[in-house]
């Protein structure tokens, strides 16, 4: 299903300030070479990630999905000089490549890169999280979820992308594994009263939650 007309997305990427090249290039490489390209958050969603990062200025950012390292150097764009961002990644592969990627920013030292599968990793990392950023596995959206809401700092913010997943969470019924994973993560963060939240139609779908005031 076609959520956002082709038009209107080439227009939001018109007067969307351009990528800096280390991400056009990221970009280029990911569509050439990776079978499943389509997961590269993009032009318009990574400048919207970063103006996310830069505005929170966090020390601390959480993404749980790295792919070929995009969203990471977009969320890392307004760390503070003593800052982290911990990225996990599943495949081997895409992590090699997205630590080829971080080699060239300027802000390499400060991505931790971890293997492996995140129930595993997240709770071993001791921080409060002021962004978290999560793009992995639709079936576990939830799991990642309740791991890291706990570790919010006061301003911490949590981004769920594919939310909408494809337009498929808009049928009725809604079926497929994926797409009725998703659709129980938004009524569980709906019904969540330690949270509050706006679901915005960037792309796939970002969900951005808080805690509740």
């Amino acid at each position: 299903m076609e959520l956002i007309h082709q038009l209107a997305e080439a227009y939001a990427a018109r007067f969307t300030s351009p990528e800096d090249p280390l991400l056009a290039e990221v970009n280029r490489q990911t569509m050439q070479n990776h079978p499943h390209a389509h997961m590269l958050s993009g032009h318009v969603q990574g400048k919207f990630l970063s103006f996310i990062s830069t505005i929170l200025a966090p020390k601390y950012v959480l993404e749980i999905g790295t792919f070929t390292g995009y969203s990471a150097i977009c969320l890392a764009e307004g760390l503070t000089g003593d800052g982290e961002l911990h990225t996990i990644e599943l495949r081997e592969d895409d992590a090699a490549t997205a630590k080829e990627n971080f080699s060239k920013t300027n802000k390499n030292k400060q991505i931790h890169l971890h293997l492996g599968n995140a129930r595993d990793i997240i709770p071993q990392l001791n921080c409060q999280w002021d962004l978290v950023f999560i793009d992995a596995d639709k079936t576990s959206y939830i799991d990642y979820y309740e791991l890291v809401v706990p570790r919010l700092s006061s301003k911490g913010m949590i981004l769920a992308d594919n939310v909408l997943f494809h337009g498929e969470v808009l049928q009725n019924p809604v079926s497929g594994k994926n797409a009725k994973a998703i659709q129980a993560f938004n009524e569980h963060v709906m019904n969540d009263p330690r949270t509050e939240q706006v679901l915005l139609t960037i792309r796939d779908g970002v969900l951005l939650i808080k805690k509740s005031v």
